[in-house]
């Protein structure tokens, strides 16, 4: 009996987990698609504009790894959803030969009642034993007999309950299958059209390297400035800082005693300047946050990486980002990450405009904004608006957000910490 109870008990544990991965596959579908539907309605927007670029081959390249991974997560989950059709036709087989021996074995029982039926019958039965021992044991036969019927007959109730329960689990996951297997074929039809004006946009750039050269020395020079813009205006603020600190340190060692310099000290950051209660709790959540961090966009995807990164036309040129760019359809706003206050607001020709927010010892960059919605002093809350990002109606309307993470003066790669 303990090892009929263990087998169905893991027969269940499994049943709970199959379900459980076929809604995280069904979630992760879900996903895919939300960001496939990202990058096809900003590749709908460069369709304004028939001739080729360079952003319309990144978006439609990006199109393709996202329908790539859609039919990746859909074959998982067929798959998935054959073992768990298999395996319930299996188990609706078995629970239908059990239903059947427990019909049979209660037609029986149903029989010799019907034979017994009387109760003259069943007192003789009982009265006609040799011993008083022995009627009390034939008693209790029918005492329990009786029982056992009753036991087999809800048997053959829950058994046809669960069989209607397997049966309608097997008809959602078929239809589900059914879906899922026409979505995945209008997806791969798509990927072939994609693929296809990839080929061509990639065929007409080729034959315009020096005008993609041209363009490229533009952006890198535009890139150039703005990052030349952003790292004074950091230093600055860390020098002011550290200015600061110098002062208070001097004011302080002139008002107390030598000999209780050491135990009075202040505790400062790595780059020595001291920092606020609430800034010391500000930078250590930011800290803690690292790989959670929210988008700096309600959705949108990476269109440049940080670090150096080759170009995707132009054999042996690379491009050394600063920080990462992400692309979003027009009109959307970019919003603070986390909890700051807003230091900087600037304007660099070609980056329009741009805002700086800090984090205690880190801080936070978004540029090529329009309207900025903070001033400076300005506290802000994680997923704040702080500004609408410029779409270039010059370059297929293209909507991209630049954002930088620091630690102090320096740098940081923001892929390793906005959530995956």
């Amino acid at each position: 009996m303990r090892k009929i109870v263990t087998i169905l008990l893991m027969l269940l544990t499994l049943t709970i987990a199959v379900g459980q991965t076929i809604k995280e596959l069904e979630e992760q579908r879900r996903n895919a698609l939300r960001r496939l539907e990202t990058t096809s309605k900003v590749l709908s927007e460069t369709k304004k504009t028939q001739r080729s670029s360079l952003n319309k081959l990144n978006i439609i390249n990006k199109n393709i790894n996202e329908r790539k991974s859609l039919i990746n997560h859909i074959n998982k989950e067929i798959s998935t959803l054959d073992t768990e059709i298999n395996k319930l036709n299996n188990e609706t087989r078995k629970l239908e030969l059990e239903l059947e021996t427990y019909k049979a074995d209660y037609a029986n029982m149903v029989r010799e009642a019907y034979i017994n039926r009387s109760v003259y019958s069943k007192i003789l039965f009982v009265l006609s034993a040799e011993t008083f021992d022995q009627s009390f044991r034939r008693l209790r036969y029918m005492q329990e007999y009786s029982e056992y019927r009753k036991e087999q007959m809800r048997k053959i109730e829950n058994t046809k309950l669960e069989i209607a329960s397997k049966t309608e689990q097997l008809a959602q996951h078929k239809k589900t299958q059914v879906d899922i297997k026409s979505q995945k074929s209008a997806e791969q039809q798509k990927l072939i059209a994609d693929q296809r004006k990839e080929n061509s946009v990639y065929s007409d750039l080729k034959k315009k390297e020096k005008t993609l050269q041209a363009d490229l020395k533009k952006q890198q020079k535009i890139a150039n400035d703005l990052n030349r813009k952003i790292e004074a205006l950091i230093a600055e603020e860390v020098r002011k800082a550290e200015e600061k600190r110098r002062k208070e340190e001097q004011a302080r060692r002139a008002k107390e005693p030598d000999s209780k310099e050491s135990a009075t000290k202040p505790r400062t950051t790595e780059t020595g300047y001291a920092m606020t209660k609430e800034e010391k709790l500000i930078s250590g959540n930011f800290a803690a946050n690292s790989g959670r961090l929210p988008w700096p966009v309600d959705r949108g995807f990476i269109s440049g990486r940080f670090g150096v990164q080759p170009h995707p036309t132009l054999k042996y040129v690379t491009t050394n980002n600063k920080g990462i760019y992400i692309q979003t359809p027009s009109k959307t706003n970019a919003r603070a990450v986390f909890e700051g206050v807003v230091t900087q607001r600037f304007s660099v020709p070609g980056s329009n405009n741009g805002v700086i927010i800090q984090h205690g010892q880190y801080r936070t960059v978004y540029a090529n904004l329009t309207n900025i919605y903070v001033r400076v002093g300005q506290k802000v809350e994680a997923k704040q608006s702080i500004g609408q990002i410029y779409t270039d109606p010059e370059n297929d309307n293209k909507t991209e957000l630049f954002f930088q993470i620091w630690k102090d003066r320096t740098i940081l790669n923001p892929e390793s910490w906005i959530a995956r």
